[in-house]
């Protein structure tokens, strides 16, 4: 992966008109040639909301638009064959594919069935039970009656799961207990949505691995994007992904959805999974939603700070924004579309960490929700400028100036092969930064276009880097 960049192909309202397999299939040539090096595909697999489901009210893992189940043969983005001639296009412009893989929960049950002994806990202690044991009817059989036993003939049943949530209530099903070794938010952050997972039953944990090695047969993806890692115990996903990586006899790449501001638990994760899979840096996302919202009063020589790319930049997925952190859904928590540039150049101008590029950045976005009527800004120009630079810029010795409230900024020296760069970027007034280069009597100008001017560096190789107010400029070696 090195200057590998992914990018995030989707958001959260993307078209429902089942053309997505197509669309996409149709721009990995021109990913390509931008210097985007693998694409994290949605979810493939039936959701409980049919052609409408994102994919995260994951139904059937075996269903990926082939079957009549939930309203529809196809998913949101299209039917089974189009998704694997999309996987091909996309291999076939040398672009690796990541699939999404949804197994913390089911949604959508075929059936209700009668559960004796079960309790309701309390949802701010998981731990918590505030009822006497009761007999309800739920939503908990699943039988796949489109598919009819194909690829599969599990059947899901409520001994399957942990726990379900029906009208408000978690409700821990008979004899069954919590994971440990999850996130603690809520005490015990095992349960999340739908009817939840039992990995301790050797059923489901066989029926998951057997789905994995079912679907690479199938689909033939370079590795995957985990969802919703911290409500699943660590040990399960070290040992699945073991299996994985040995029945595909390569090594598959892996990111987690841990999502948590707090480093601590993400260290913590990787250790407990001995640095399996990559994680997604939800701190640095943070980081930059705050320092979006706060202007010149956030302290940018903090941007960094409690970070997982400044503390293991081997494991850390860069990402800026996301779908769930998009406006008006539950994680919101946009980056301000001022800052963008300053973050990206952040996540694509360095050479720690995996960037990944959300697609409703790249290419904007708009779409109603809520009562409300959203817009989200394109700033592929400035995007392509930095995945270019990086490709041609970020080599050699990298000085770093974070020592200032407004305005920091880096280096590249470059090689023998590769001129050198500087960045800076500022969140108040016009500035300027002195920065080393390594490069003395060198002439330097701004790709950017906000500032038009050549700036020399001294017979030391330093020089006074500019930047207009609000902004990032990029100075290129002449």
């Amino acid at each position: 992966m090195s200057r590998g960049v992914m990018i995030q192909t989707f958001h959260w309202y993307s078209p429902s008109d089942g053309e997505f397999w197509n669309l996409w299939a149709g721009r990995t040539t021109e990913l390509k040639a931008k210097n985007f090096t693998a694409l994290w595909l949605p979810p493939a697999y039936k959701g409980m909301g049919g052609i409408d489901d994102v994919g995260y009210g994951v139904y059937d893992l075996f269903d990926c638009g082939e079957f009549d189940q939930k309203g529809a043969i196809r998913t949101k983005y299209g039917r089974k064959d189009e998704y694997q001639k999309c996987i091909g296009k996309a291999h076939k412009a040398g672009l690796q594919v990541y699939a999404d893989v949804v197994l913390n929960h089911k949604m959508g049950a075929d059936v209700r069935q009668w559960v004796d002994n079960v309790v309701v806990v309390d949802p701010y202690d998981r731990n918590k039970e505030i009822s006497g044991k009761l007999s309800r009817e739920l939503w908990t059989y699943y039988s796949f009656p489109g598919r009819a036993n194909t690829y599969s003939d599990m059947k899901w049943q409520w001994w399957h799961f942990d726990a379900t949530k029906e009208y408000g209530s978690i409700y821990k099903l008979k004899d069954k207990h919590f994971e440990t070794h999850v996130d603690h938010e809520n005490v015990n952050y095992d349960f999340l949505m739908g009817c939840d997972l039992d990995f301790d039953h050797e059923q489901v944990r066989g029926e998951v691995h057997y789905w994995g090695k079912w679907f690479l047969d199938t689909f033939v993806v370079d590795g995957f994007r985990i969802d919703a890692i911290k409500h699943v115990r660590s040990f399960f996903f070290k040992n699945w992904l073991d299996d994985m990586r040995n029945y595909a006899g390569k090594d598959l790449f892996a990111v987690g959805e841990y999502w948590s501001s707090d480093i601590k638990r993400l260290r913590k994760y990787i250790d407990e999974t001995e640095g399996r899979m990559h994680l997604f840096d939800a701190p640095l996302h943070y980081n930059f939603h705050w320092a979006s919202r706060a202007g010149k009063s956030y302290d940018m020589g903090s941007i960094l700070d409690n970070t997982l790319v400044k503390e293991n930049p081997l494991l850390a997925v860069t990402i800026v924004d996301n779908h769930d952190t998009q406006p008006l859904q539950s994680l919101e928590s946009l980056v301000e579309s001022w800052f963008k540039p300053l973050a990206y150049a952040i996540v694509l101008l360095r050479d720690d960490g995996y960037p990944c590029v959300f697609e409703a950045d790249y290419y904007g976005a708009h779409y109603h929700d809520k009562g409300y009527e959203i817009w989200m800004d394109s700033h592929k120009y400035m995007i392509d400028l930095f995945m270019d630079a990086r490709n041609k810029y970020t080599f050699g010795q990298r000085r770093d100036y974070f020592d200032h409230r407004h305005t920091i900024g880096w280096t590249f020296q470059g090689d023998n092969k590769h001129r050198g760069m500087a960045v800076v970027m500022t969140n108040s007034g016009d500035d300027t930064k002195w920065m080393e280069t390594g490069k003395p009597h060198c002439r330097y100008n701004d790709i950017t276009g906000h500032v038009n001017k050549t700036i020399l560096t001294n017979e030391w190789g330093w020089a006074p880097f500019e930047t207009k107010g609000g902004k990032v400029s990029v100075w290129i070696e002449n």
